[in-house]
């Protein structure tokens, strides 16, 4: 293992130096200006997703009579208004009425419709008093079916957050987040398959086999190219700062994540350097079967869209914490990073991001060594033909 690392290091010096002193490397960092328009319209995608986000619900505590009354008049104004227009309600019964905002994973209440029909009270925060407070004044005023001559006017308690609100936010900052982390990956882990089928096409990287292990080589220009890949995204990060600070008035700012914003930009770190590795060290078995750029391109395409569907699915389960679905999407190697950044934004606890990245790099390990025996039968032409694949695998290079 000593020797692979060293061996490992040496290679990965290599290609980072060519790579980053290279006239080419400038026109990379311009690179993601072109596809920045196609990010945004890849956001549309997300509107299940923005769908179940953004659907506002008071909790409604009120006597057994008049909750009837309300919850009847909203669904006749409604009707006439749209849905989208007219809050969700939903008849809590509890002696807290403030008890509600907190009242778990289970509920998304954005404020309590509380009091009575004769003094309605709201209490929620600031902006979702704002936000709704005449829609809400018209349909008390809707159920008291003209049992009063003055137009309903309704009490306000703020609070400083509420449950809804706060998951609301979390779930936006997710969504950011995984968009943000496929488009990254999707526009970098390319380079590794173009950087191998280069030196095929030359040679080069049989005289490199000829001095260290296949393991080594993939497992160095795998690290080269992440280094490479967070220098552009430095650079990226630095434009994006200066122009944040341009149009600071103009922009609104994310939600804090559950982890917190300096542990939640480490894992982001950390869950785009395995989801660089894993789509990188599948790049590197392509290429290991692939001998010409037609033939790259036909074999790489099927792995792009399957990354893309296992980022749906990431981003699908966003809001469905817990469920089989979710389980699945972290547990399946290509989209656990995307699922667990967006638990790192709605739950806090760094034990399961530990062990999540633990379990991604077993799987990069696995894919380079899986990568290495595919490049030394198809183009070393080397290796028995009656090892078992499994054994193959885990078998000393």
């Amino acid at each position: 293992m000593p020797e692979l690392l060293r061996a490992a290091w040496v290679i990965a010096r290599r290609d980072f130096a060519a790579i980053i002193f290279s006239k080419a490397f400038f026109f990379f960092l311009l690179g993601p200006v072109f596809p920045l328009a196609i990010g945004i319209a890849a956001g549309s995608i997300g509107g299940q997703v923005a769908r179940d986000i953004d659907q506002p619900s008071f909790a409604l505590v009120m006597s057994a009579g008049e909750t009837q009354a309300v919850l009847k008049a909203r669904a006749a104004l409604a009707q006439q208004l749209g849905e989208s227009r007219v809050p969700m309600l939903a008849a809590v019964e509890t002696d807290d009425p403030q008890s509600a905002l907190d009242s778990g994973n289970d509920s998304r209440f954005l404020g309590v419709l509380t009091g009575s029909l004769a003094k309605p009270q709201l209490i929620g925060t600031e902006s979702e008093i704002m936000r709704w407070k005449g829609p809400l004044e018209l349909l008390v005023e809707r159920a008291r079916a003209g049992g009063a001559a003055a137009p309903a006017t309704l009490e306000t308690r703020t609070v400083a957050q509420s449950a809804g609100s706060q998951e609301q936010g979390r779930l936006v900052t997710a969504q950011v987040g995984q968009a943000l982390l496929v488009l990254l990956t999707m526009l970098l882990a390319g380079m590794v398959l173009s950087n191998l089928v280069e030196e095929k096409t030359n040679k080069i990287i049989e005289i490199l086999a000829a001095a260290v292990p296949i393991d080594a080589i993939f497992l160095g220009k795998l690290f080269a190219m992440l280094g490479m890949a967070l220098i552009g995204i430095a650079c990226w990060t630095a434009l994006a700062l200066g122009a944040i600070l341009i149009a600071a008035n103009g922009l609104p700012a994310l939600p804090t994540p559950a982890t917190g914003w300096p542990l939640f930009l480490a894992l982001g770190v950390g869950y785009f350097a395995m989801a660089y590795l894993l789509l990188g060290s599948l790049f590197l078995g392509i290429g290991a079967m692939a001998s010409t750029v037609r033939e790259v391109q036909t074999l790489s395409m099927p792995a792009t869209m399957g990354q893309l569907l296992f980022f749906f699915l990431a981003s699908y389960s966003v809001t469905r914490l817990g469920e089989p679905i979710e389980l699945v999407a972290v547990a399946f190697p290509f989209s656990s990073p995307f699922a667990m950044l967006a638990r790192a934004a709605q739950q806090d606890g760094l034990w399961q991001h530990l062990l999540a990245l633990g379990w991604q790099a077993f799987w990069v390990l696995l894919l380079i060594r899986f990568g290495a025996k595919l490049f030394r039968r198809n183009v070393l032409k080397s290796g028995s033909g009656k090892r078992g694949l499994i054994a193959g695998l885990f078998a000393r290079p």
